[in-house]
């Protein structure tokens, strides 16, 4: 999951990429991450139905095969088109491919810490960024053109993980579906059947909403830290924005324990509430000072980690095992509308040059979450109809 999530490091990848095509704007070179998410689910979408006629590790070879040919062109790009095509279709199908395989399976072996497994795997892919980011850092020469060997190395790298990987990525001997928890579904869904309940829809509008607070408040995290704690040295600042980062992935851990001690209803209003302290915390710190901004990091950190953990043990606990690997991947397109709430946020700060506006449109975003978070309920809370 590490390997797989190493397509999220793009803001740091992309700084050399514009040092060396100063004409290419912000602009251009964002639309490579955005084409990324959006095959990322693409992929994941047919992770979810391959897995119906192949094993989950041939996916993983797939996606290595993929990862490995991505960034082979992209180290040779010499043009958006180009790099449009090998980091974001063929880098970001393969990581979906993964992503959906591997969330498909592990959890299996762990029918009663379903939600913890979820966690941790999406840990590791939530701290791919951060990690292997540092590592591309740190081996890349301080000079134009670098980027190109560091780049093909680590994601050849990156590849041959996915591929050994893949061997020891098999399904438990409790059949096609694996074994059930004690709060799973009492029947399967077939995507059709599930994109017919109006608790789907209220989960997959809960993500969209809180996925867009964690990615408003990173997108303007350093602008933040500069604003609030004037003449702090760059590591400092950095070490401030980190905390989301880390918060981030150690609250997949922690919402994916309580999923398991308390439920799916409790957990789900913490992780609500996590954000909307955080908002709080933040716009505190506008006249409060670095403090409060911190410990605003760590709330939305922990809530914006939460998120994910929360669709994937909940998919399963709602519409079965049988097809969870399409129904998890339907639901993960949730980032497609939430990854334009980013930019809106961005765009309200620079017209306004303040951040009031922003935390109003973050105040309303959670807000709105807790007051959806109520009417996510399963098929069989809302008495609707049962699969036949």
């Amino acid at each position: 999951m590490l390997s797989a999530g190493f397509v999220y490091a793009w803001s740091i990848l992309s700084a050399p990429i514009a040092a060396e095509f100063p004409a290419w704007s912000s602009a251009q070179l964002s639309l490579t991450f955005t084409l990324c998410m959006t095959f990322f689910c693409l992929g994941g979408i047919a992770s979810g139905i391959l897995a119906r006629r192949r094993p989950a590790n041939g996916n993983i070879r797939l996606a290595a095969l993929l990862f490995a040919v991505g960034f082979f062109i992209a180290s040779r790009a010499q043009s958006l088109p180009v790099l449009y095509l090998s980091y974001g279709v063929l880098c970001g199908g393969a990581s979906g491919l993964a992503y959906n395989a591997v969330m498909n399976v592990v959890p299996r072996w762990f029918p009663d810490r379903m939600g913890l497994i979820s966690g941790l795997l999406l840990m590791g892919f939530g701290a791919s960024s951060m990690v292997i980011g540092a590592l591309f850092s740190a081996v890349t020469p301080d000079r134009v053109g670098a980027w190109r060997g560091s780049l093909l190395g680590l994601g050849l790298a990156m590849a041959a993980v996915l591929f050994a990987a893949s061997f020891f990525l098999r399904a438990p001997d409790g059949g096609a579906s694996g074994p059930q928890t004690g709060r799973a579904s009492t029947a399967d869904y077939t995507p059709a059947q599930m994109l017919r309940q109006s608790g789907f829809w209220c989960l997959f509008f809960w993500a969209i909403l809180l996925s867009g607070v964690g990615l408003i408040v990173i997108s303007l995290s350093r602008g933040l830290v500069v604003f609030t704690s004037d003449g702090l040295s760059a590591g400092a600042i950095s070490l401030m924005v980190g905390l989301i980062s880390v918060c981030n992935g150690l609250g997949r851990i922690l919402f994916g324990a309580l999923y398991d001690k308390i439920g799916r209803r409790p957990t789900m209003r913490i992780v609500t509430l996590a954000n909307l302290a955080g908002i709080g915390l933040i716009a505190l710190s506008l006249s409060g000072g670095a403090a409060f901004l911190a410990a605003g990091f760590v709330c939305v950190g922990f809530g914006y980690g939460g998120t994910p953990t929360m669709n994937a043990a909940v998919v399963k606990q709602f519409y079965g095992s049988e097809n969870y690997a399409v129904n998890f991947s339907i639901l993960n397109t949730n980032l497609l509308p939430a990854s334009f709430l980013s930019p809106l946020g961005a765009s309200m700060y620079e017209r306004t040059g303040t951040f009031s506006g922003v935390l109003l449109l973050l105040a309303a975003l959670g807000c709105a979450a807790l007051a959806v978070s109520f009417f996510v309920r399963g098929p069989s809370d809302r008495k609707e109809k049962q699969p036949k």
